[in-house]
């Protein structure tokens, strides 16, 4: 056995994808609260107010959704005009029902968690519980 960890993806794409599911199970139009500002985020820039955007991914308002691991893609109508869009997973602040305000503000990634680059910092050191017995303790990392 070796005294390095396995390091985990990030959990964000994986809320990101169950809460727009949620979403839509609702019968409810999910939306996404975007930092405009972040490397990568390809939205109108007329769309853009104080460095932010709110985007609609209903299935009904966007064209070829993909939620992958790094990126939220789609095209959309913006003034109606076609336009591709690209935000990293790590642009993406919230997601949010329209109708009820009901989400979710995404947390931060887990120290360890590898990003879409891996350049993550290391994991936290692994902390025994006290209660449990010498050589029988889990291996529990410290989330903040």
């Amino acid at each position: 056995m070796t005294d390095e960890t396995p390091r985990m993806t990030s959990h964000r794409p994986y809320l990101l994808r169950a809460l727009s599911q949620w979403i839509a199970d609702n019968d409810m139009t999910p939306h996404l609260l975007v930092d405009a500002t972040q490397p990568g985020v390809q939205v109108p820039p007329s769309a853009v107010k104080e460095g932010k955007v709110v985007l609609n991914i209903a299935e009904r308002a966007v064209v070829r959704l993909q939620i992958d691991n790094h990126a939220v893609s789609f095209s959309a109508r913006f003034g109606g005009v076609s336009y591709p869009v690209l935000v990293p997973i790590s642009a993406v602040l919230a997601i949010y029902a329209r109708e009820t305000g009901q989400g979710m503000a995404l947390p931060d990634d887990i120290a360890g968690a590898t990003g879409p680059e891996g350049d993550d910092e290391p994991p936290s050191p692994a902390t025994p519980s006290e209660d449990a017995p010498a050589g029988k303790r889990p291996h529990l990392r410290v989330v903040k």
